[in-house]
């Protein structure tokens, strides 16, 4: 279970909470922390949570990751829905703390299997929702 490289492991929680927003769409977002050297589950967002929800489970002076199911429509108007993957590093954030979340990061990823679209923040305009919505189409 723990990865050598970061010796991160992923809580067992992470990938079922992670299954349910994907098939059962029973969370609109997913916020994890590292704790005592292992990926767990912070925050969950309700399906009907917003954006706005989604930004403010953010703390503003450490690092978390993150999945969200963006719901949009197309141009052509169907209706779609696509994860991100929101990785969020704010500058006021500890450096050993950075470095931790940026070394587990792809692993973690790789545990989460349909993550469609990948964000790096370290400030919230780097993950607006118009920065989402560009992303998504």
């Amino acid at each position: 279970m723990a990865n050598a490289a970061s010796g991160m492991a992923v809580h067992d929680d992470c990938k079922l909470r992670f299954q349910e927003l994907k098939s059962k769409r029973s969370y609109r977002f997913i916020v994890f922390k590292i704790e005592e050297q292992q990926v767990v589950v912070d925050k969950l967002g309700e399906p009907t949570d917003s954006y706005d929800d989604f930004m403010a489970s953010f703390p503003a002076d450490e690092c978390r990751y993150a999945v969200y199911d963006f719901d949009f429509t197309t141009d052509e108007n169907c209706q779609k829905s696509k994860i991100f993957f929101v990785a969020w590093s704010p500058d006021t954030s500890r450096v050993r703390m950075k470095m931790v979340y940026a070394s587990s990061k792809d692993r973690f990823k790789r545990e989460l299997d349909g993550i469609q679209v990948e964000l790096q923040a370290t400030d919230p305009s780097e993950m607006s929702l118009d920065i989402v919505k560009a992303r998504a189409l």
